[in-house]
C-alpha cells in the first residue's frame, strides 16, 4: 500500500508530465503547423472533448432553416442519421491525418466536396457551418475542457479550417479566431428560426445521441434533458425545446466540470485516439473506401 508521500510523488510526476502535450504544441508555429497542432489537439490532448464539441457543433447548424430544410428534405439525417454521423467523422478523420493533398485525405476532401456541390447551398451557411467547428470547441474547453484552448490552438484552428474552407471553396473566410467568432454570433442572431424541417433533424439527432454509450444506459428521456442542459437559449428557441429546470442544468454543467478537473490529473495520452475510433461510430465494423462513403444523390 502506497504512503501519502509516495502518492504525493507519483501525482506530482504525473502532473509534471500532464502539460508536455502542450509543450510541444507552444513550440510550434499556428502559421505553418497548424495541422499538426491541431491533430495534437484532437487526438491526444482533447479527443473526448473535441468529439463531444463538433458533434454540438453540427447540431447548432440545423437551427438555420436553410440548412436545417435541406438536411430534412435529402431524408438523410432521418432515416439513415448513424450513418451520415459516421460518414462526417470518417471522411474528417481522413482530411485530419493524412492532410488534404495527398492519398486518402485527398480523396476525402473531394469527396466532401462532391456532396456538397450536389446541392445549391450558398456560401453563408458553408461559412456558417465552418465557422462552428472553429468557434464550438473553443467554448466547450473554456466550459468544460480539463483546460482551455492556449492562443496557439485557438490560431492554429482557425487556421486549420480556414484552409480547409478555401479548398471547399468558401469565400470570404474570416482571418482570425476572433472574426470567426464574431461571423458566427452575428449568423445565429440573424438567422436562427423555428423550421419544421430543422426540427426533425435535431430530433432524429438527439435520438441517436440516446444510443451512443454510455447514454445507451440511461433513460431516453433523461439523456433529452440533459442535451437541453448543454444548449443555450437562442438554440432552444430555434428547436421549440423546453427551457431545462435550472437545477438540473446546474448539475449536468457541474459534472462535466468535475469530469475535467479529474482528467487534468490523468497522465497525458501517448497514443492518438482518432474519431472514427470512437464507440458511437458503428456503421462500418469491416472497415471502407473513402470513394465510396457519403451520399450520391446524382449517381
Amino acid at each position: 500500500m502506497l504512503t501519502q508521500s509516495a502518492t504525493l510523488i507519483i501525482m506530482a510526476s504525473i502532473q509534471k508530465d500532464r502539460f508536455n502535450v502542450l509543450k510541444k504544441i507552444e513550440a510550434l508555429d499556428p502559421s505553418s503547423d497548424f495541422r499538426e497542432i491541431y491533430r495534437l489537439m484532437t487526438t491526444l490532448e482533447f479527443p473526448w472533448d473535441m468529439n463531444q464539441a463538433l458533434s454540438f457543433a453540427l447540431f447548432r447548424t440545423y437551427a438555420v432553416p436553410s440548412i436545417g430544410s435541406l438536411l430534412a428534405h435529402t431524408g438523410e439525417m432521418l432515416q439513415r442519421v448513424q450513418k451520415r454521423y459516421d460518414d462526417t467523422v470518417v471522411v474528417l478523420d481522413a482530411i485530419l491525418e493524412n492532410g488534404p493533398t495527398d492519398g486518402e485525405g485527398l480523396a476525402a476532401l473531394r469527396r466532401m466536396n462532391q456532396m456538397h456541390n450536389s446541392y445549391n447551398i450558398s456560401n453563408g451557411d458553408m461559412l456558417y457551418v465552418l465557422s462552428t467547428f472553429v468557434v464550438t470547441p473553443i467554448r466547450w474547453m473554456d466550459d468544460y475542457g480539463w483546460r482551455p484552448m492556449s492562443e496557439n490552438e485557438k490560431i492554429a484552428a482557425a487556421n486549420y479550417y480556414a484552409d480547409l474552407g478555401r479548398r471547399m471553396g468558401i469565400r470570404e473566410i474570416p482571418e482570425s479566431w476572433i472574426e470567426f467568432t464574431n461571423f458566427l454570433d452575428k449568423y445565429e442572431e440573424e438567422n436562427f428560426a423555428l423550421d419544421a424541417g430543422g426540427v426533425k433533424v435535431a430530433e432524429s439527432t438527439l435520438e441517436l445521441f440516446t444510443t451512443f454509450p454510455p447514454n445507451h444506459l440511461l433513460p431516453k428521456s433523461l439523456v433529452y434533458q440533459m442535451s437541453y442542459a448543454l444548449m443555450d437559449e437562442p438554440l432552444l428557441r430555434a428547436f421549440g425545446f423546453p427551457a431545462p429546470n435550472a437545477y438540473f442544468k446546474k448539475l449536468v454543467q457541474s459534472g462535466l466540470k468535475l469530469r475535467g478537473k479529474v482528467v487534468r490529473q490523468l497522465p497525458p495520452r501517448k497514443t492518438p485516439k482518432w474519431p472514427r475510433e470512437m464507440p458511437q461510430v458503428r456503421s462500418y465494423p469491416k472497415g471502407y473506401k473513402i470513394e465510396e462513403i457519403g451520399t450520391f444523390p446524382n449517381g
